[in-house]
């Protein structure tokens, strides 16, 4: 099982990598956040980091070392990381690589209740869907193509790995459309009856409870 961690917020290993440079405000480490697009790997709530760099500290991940202003701004806390800080972030990133975590995205969520429509509309559902992947996969593309050669690999890994994970589900919902269109979906004729009222949704549960198929 995974450790109940100090900090519980992904936003806090974002600070982590970027304050691990050098002391900072939480503007700049706002600002290094956004630069590096960090929000696109994480669900960062911006919001936030301010209750965030404060239980950090609590937690002794980060301290104040000073403080600045410039003009009429209000004075800005400048904070680094401490050695607890730096063991924080590398523990953190092994859990996070070493162990899968079931992660409930809304297209499983749709997926789970997909009976609720008829085939024949999902058919262009999926076509809709596809047709968005492969777009967003060569933007991707074109992205990675262009820093080719100009950024080492290591800083672009997480980008490739969700290319990787794009890609595959733009060819699992290529074939399982396929299958609808083609007619080998197994349940299609049970799907298709549902639809038609030739079954109550009573009817369906009776069946799957004992095992029975619909007739072809």
């Amino acid at each position: 099982m995974a450790p109940k961690r100090k900090v519980n917020n992904l936003l806090a290993l974002a600070i982590l990598s970027v304050i691990i440079e050098r002391p900072m405000h939480r503007y700049e480490i706002a600002s290094k956040l956004r630069e590096r697009g960090k929000d696109q790997d994480m669900d960062i709530k911006w919001g936030s980091l301010y209750t965030v760099v404060q239980n950090m500290v609590k937690a002794g991940f980060l301290e104040p070392v000073g403080s600045e202003r410039e003009g009429a701004r209000p004075e800005r806390v400048i904070y680094r990381i401490t050695d607890a800080g730096r063991a924080e972030m590398s523990d953190w990133t092994r859990e996070l690589i070493a162990t899968p975590v079931t992660e409930h995205d809304a297209f499983t969520a749709g997926l789970s209740v997909i009976g609720a429509l008829p085939p024949d509309e999902v058919i262009e559902l999926l076509a809709t869907r596809i047709a968005a992947l492969d777009a967003i996969i060569a933007g991707i593309r074109r992205e990675l193509d262009g820093l080719a050669g100009t950024l080492p690999r290591l800083f672009v890994i997480e980008t490739e790995y969700g290319l990787a994970m794009l890609e595959a589900e733009a060819a699992w919902a290529r074939s399982w459309r396929a299958e609808l269109v083609d007619g080998t979906f197994p349940d299609l004729a049970l799907w298709r009856q549902m639809h038609a009222g030739g079954l109550a949704p009573s009817d369906v549960v009776d069946m799957v409870e004992r095992g029975m198929r619909a007739p072809e």
